[in-house]
């Protein structure tokens, strides 16, 4: 331990590496946090001022892969992951960062404020007509970097004792002013989408439309793992999309009553039959 000017300052060697990092002008915790670090380097744990320097680049590939790979995230999900941090990236290539501990919450916020100066693709094609992001999309994006740079913390890329920089931002406070409206259909509408069906769509959408169910929660619906037809009951796993059909047995479910359906659905389909007749009375005439 020694002085540098008006601080004080601790040596140690670590894998070969020489550090010198400054502590503070008190002698006295300099002295604690010199004990600390020669107590850990003496069990082999990492010195509590020591961290890897990474880019971000290099971490999100890491990160991307994590998923990928260990966390079996779905494809769909590491997508999403992907372009959110897309933006990220380019945003650098006009603030650049040399490595992710560099990068601090002046940069976070800079980084919120040009998110809302793009304009972007709703569906991501090139010819789509871009318009600026939505209050939802903006904070899904803040939301996957803070997420990237916690992975960054685990893996000591970040410096000792910093805060996540999109931490700062108290995302969970920003408000949604502009969402995309929906449009639900109308009971005419739905028996006029419903009699457009062929013999293959139409228990599909219907099941989708009195069920609530997800498209891809519908596809991987088994039989008879997934019907109970003693009950009778119906039973949803609650996830959009998976990939190890091995893992079913860790999955939660909603129990749907299929007999709670069936009036709406005898319903619906009569109207649904009527209609047809009429129309086909109405040609022939």
């Amino acid at each position: 331990m020694g002085i540098v000017g008006e601080k004080f300052g601790i040596c140690y060697v670590e894998q070969g590496c020489r550090h010198r990092p400054r502590v503070g002008p008190d002698r006295n915790a300099a002295r604690q946090l010199a004990s600390q670090i020669n107590s850990q380097l003496d069990v082999g744990a990492p010195a509590a001022l020591s961290f890897e320097n990474a880019t971000i680049e290099k971490t999100r590939q890491q990160w991307l892969e994590h998923h990928e790979h260990v966390s079996r995230s779905s494809l769909n999900t590491i997508n999403r992951y992907r372009a959110a941090t897309d933006h990220l990236i380019r945003f650098l290539q006009q603030r650049p960062v040399k490595t992710i501990a560099q990068f601090t919450p002046s940069h976070a916020e800079e980084f919120a404020t040009y998110l809302r100066s793009i304009r972007v693709s709703p569906n991501g094609h090139e010819n789509t007509i871009k318009r600026a992001l939505l209050d939802s999309g903006l904070i899904y994006v803040l939301e996957t970097c803070r997420t990237l740079f916690g992975y960054a913390k685990k893996r000591r890329y970040l410096s000792p004792y910093a805060e996540n920089p999109f931490q700062v931002l108290n995302i969970d406070r920003i408000p949604i002013e502009s969402f995309r409206s929906i449009e639900l259909f109308k009971p005419q509408e739905e028996r006029a989408f419903l009699q457009k069906c062929d013999h293959w769509q139409f228990p599909i959408f219907l099941t989708l439309m009195l069920t609530g169910m997800r498209p891809g929660e519908m596809c991987h619906l088994l039989v008879p793992e997934d019907i109970d037809l003693d009950n009778p009951i119906l039973l949803c796993v609650k996830q959009k999309q998976r990939i190890l059909v091995s893992l079913r047995k860790y999955f939660e479910y909603d129990r749907i009553t299929i007999s709670d359906l069936l009036p709406n659905f005898g319903a619906i389909t009569l109207q649904i039959r009527n209609d047809f007749l009429l129309q086909k009375q109405f040609r022939l005439n």
